[in-house]
């Protein structure tokens, strides 16, 4: 059988199937369980549709690791909640009917038997990252992340499930999606976000520096290394307004290619990622669902695990 990886950005997930399933669906002492029963629903739908061999849960053990704020102190600032003005919109906040149910994703997850792997001071996108890299095997990220699409690699068959508009509508990301919708391969998306910023993390990017001027600039010098060592050329072609701006933002240019770039190289240990055929604990199953009413997205997980019928 032909073997294939699925790696999910969990909170990506269940941030999404909370905020899209109805708060209607709870266990029977009232308990929302809109979360979990969404992100067993999106795992059933993607296991069915891809057939994974393998499948990690990745978890943010850290969503704003230290060492990126102490490089950039913007890094996700905005999505920090203020004591005083309260939450904005896109806060990283968990809401709490959000946060009582991770403990039992949690637990659905381990029950079942799916492999949840996250590192110390990392963010699920650096374990996605480590896991995809030299994976041996095909792979599929599973995300609303736009910053992942640096880990798309088409000669190593690495490609990203991209969410943003809802699993259902997911689009299939490979190297001509990338350069179709920014004009840069993916190996230089993480240059390119950081050229042009990204608001969404808290990147100032480039004054001045949008993104087509990022595109042309990458097109140009191909790497972040080469735009600086021709800003700094008085021989290179490039143009007085850009050599301008990537000068005065030396210090910036610095120490945000280390924040913007995925880590590849975490010492994960050897989990087992192998996509169990039934529940690694079917009794453990009975009781969450029981107790959680996970009701027809506990069935249509274990048939999905089962894989395609035989015959």
């Amino acid at each position: 059988m032909n073997q294939r990886l699925m790696l999910l950005d969990t909170a990506s997930l269940y941030f999404r199937a909370f905020f899209g399933m109805p708060d209607s669906l709870k266990a029977p002492d009232g308990t929302p369980v809109n979360a979990v029963r969404g992100l067993m629903d999106f795992i059933s739908r993607l296991v069915n549709e891809y057939q994974p061999t393998h499948l990690a849960c990745c978890w943010d053990n850290d969503w704003r690791p230290q060492w990126r704020v102490d490089l950039i102190p913007t890094y996700k600032a905005h999505r920090v909640v203020d004591e005083v003005s309260g939450p904005a919109p896109d806060v990283e906040e968990v809401p709490d009917p959000l946060l009582v149910q991770i403990p039992i994703i949690i637990d659905m997850l381990e029950a079942f038997g799916l492999a949840i792997v996250g590192a110390d001071e990392m963010e699920a996108d650096d374990v996605i990252g480590t896991l995809a890299t030299g994976a041996g095997m095909p792979v599929d990220v599973v995300t609303g992340d736009r910053d992942l699409f640096q880990l798309v690699d088409d000669a190593a068959e690495v490609r990203i499930l991209y969410t943003a508009r809802g699993v259902g509508k997911h689009e299939r990301v490979d190297n001509a999606w990338v350069r179709a919708k920014y004009d840069v391969d993916a190996a230089q998306y993480p240059d390119f976000a950081t050229l042009r910023g990204d608001a969404s993390d808290g990147l100032p990017g480039v004054k001045g520096v949008g993104d087509k001027t990022a595109a042309t600039l990458l097109n140009r010098f191909g790497t972040m290394d080469g735009i600086i060592a021709a800003a700094h050329d008085p021989e290179s072609d490039m143009g007085p307004g850009p050599r301008g701006k990537i000068k005065a933002a030396a210090d910036y240019l610095e120490v945000a290619p280390t924040v913007v770039a995925v880590r590849r190289d975490l010492a994960l240990g050897s989990p087992d990622l192998t996509l169990p055929r039934t529940p690694a604990d079917p009794d453990r199953v009975l009781e969450l669902d029981k107790q959680w009413g996970l009701g027809s997205s506990a069935v249509r997980l274990v048939e999905a695990l089962q894989g395609p019928a035989q015959g």
